[in-house]
């Protein structure tokens, strides 16, 4: 055996002999950890901090619901099994849990966000969140969310068209939720046959149809075109109906002589609100709404008007009905307007 090749196989053999001392020593150490007890528990809850529909209390009782955890020997302790424990809470989105070095249980949840409270015909309620899931309602806290009235079913298990239409409902609430306008103007919105969606507003005495959830950028951007020229022009409780379902234009019924009323404090207060220019109003502009002609102002002057229905949900479970008429008079005569294109900052 030569030099050279002697020195090679004494380098192999003091490598093979590290990496064994090596897997020893650290079979030595995770033994020593796992006869060490677990000293103490840490969680951390992240989403909507304004919600917090799952608290540090409900994740320490899911955790020690089938025994006390500190104080137990960190090996004996089933972290995976702990953690799908947690995910059987319809508010507990994920859950991740580990041991530190000091080891103390670190519990990390995240929460899921309601984009939606909805109410069926048939009584119920429940939220839903940006996946589609639906959560229960909750003891300690009523999230502030869009209200959708009139959905079809109270059953867990929904058909096809049904949950089309809860797909609608996320889009539709994500919209909302996601512009701090809107979310003050919008009280809910009506549920109508064939996937259509009626809007019930805060302020003024009307009813926004929007059609289906398709192109909410342009329909809302329409609609707050009309509130910031019309209302300014006629007053806020001019009209009883407005359609903003139509590319570039608007079609709003005129109210009776009648049934107007002068404006409120809350009226007034909204039309300073939009047109203050110290005020940025966070409503999201479509991009190609600069390059297209401006939206044209149908008004519709029935012959014979009667108010629409309104419609309100509180965060109580309770819906108040004003048993108004919802139709309008057939004989109508039409006055195209073209308003002034009104741009929106964004948020």
């Amino acid at each position: 055996m030569n030099k050279i090749a002697w020195k090679k196989r004494l380098i192999q053999a003091v490598w093979i002999l590290a990496g064994i001392g090596t897997i020893v020593l650290m079979g030595a150490a995770m033994q020593h950890k796992n006869r060490k007890k677990c000293t103490d528990i840490k969680i951390e809850i992240s989403g909507i901090e304004e919600h917090m529909f799952i608290d540090e209390k409900d994740v320490l009782d899911l955790i020690q619901s089938k025994g006390k955890v500190t104080g137990i020997a960190v090996a004996a302790l089933d972290l995976r099994a702990m953690e799908t424990s947690l995910e059987t809470n319809p508010w507990v989105r994920n859950a991740e849990m580990y041991i530190d070095n000091q080891q103390v249980l670190q519990v990390l949840i995240e929460e899921r966000q309601p984009v939606a409270r909805v109410f069926t015909i048939q009584g119920g309620s429940f939220y839903v969140d940006s996946s589609g899931m639906r959560l229960p309602l909750s003891e300690k806290l009523s999230a502030r969310v869009p209200m959708f009235t009139g959905f079809p079913s109270d059953n867990v298990k929904l058909s096809k068209p049904d949950s089309v239409l809860l797909k609608d409902i996320v889009k539709i609430g994500e919209f909302v939720l996601a512009d701090s306008f809107w979310m003050a103007q919008v009280a809910q919105i009506d549920i109508e046959p064939g996937r259509q969606y009626e809007l019930i507003p805060v302020v003024g005495d009307h009813v926004v149809s929007i059609g289906n959830a398709e192109d909410l950028d342009a329909k809302f951007n329409r609609l707050y075109t009309f509130y910031k020229q019309a209302w300014l022009q006629k007053g806020i409780h001019y009209y009883e109906r407005l359609n903003v379902q139509f590319d570039k234009q608007v079609v709003a019924v005129k109210r009776g002589a009648a049934a107007m009323r002068q404006d409120s404090t809350a009226a007034l207060a909204l039309i300073r609100q939009m047109t203050d220019p110290l005020i940025t109003v966070p409503v999201t502009v479509p991009k190609d709404s600069i390059s297209k002609p401006n939206p044209v102002l149908v008004v519709e002057k029935p012959v014979q008007e009667k108010a629409a229905v309104k419609t309100i949900t509180n965060n109580n479970n309770k819906i108040n009905t004003n048993p108004l008429s919802k139709k309008v008079a057939t004989e109508q005569k039409k006055e195209v307007v073209k308003p002034k294109a009104v741009m929106r900052k964004n948020e």
